[in-house]
């Protein structure tokens, strides 16, 4: 269990979670990045951008 940085709320991961996996916050929708798994740790996942066909 780890705590949603943008709202607080109690977010569950996986015992096999890995570090880069990209997770949802169940009350506000928010997407998490596992930047550490010992000691678990999230972040705001960072938003994809268009590469407009490059």
């Amino acid at each position: 269990m780890a705590e949603c940085i943008e709202c607080g709320a109690e977010v569950e991961t996986s015992e096999d979670a890995e570090e880069g996996e990209i997770i949802e916050c169940p009350e506000c929708g928010v997407e998490l990045e596992i930047i550490s798994v010992e000691p678990l740790e999230l972040a705001l996942a960072p938003e994809e951008e268009e590469d407009w066909g490059e």
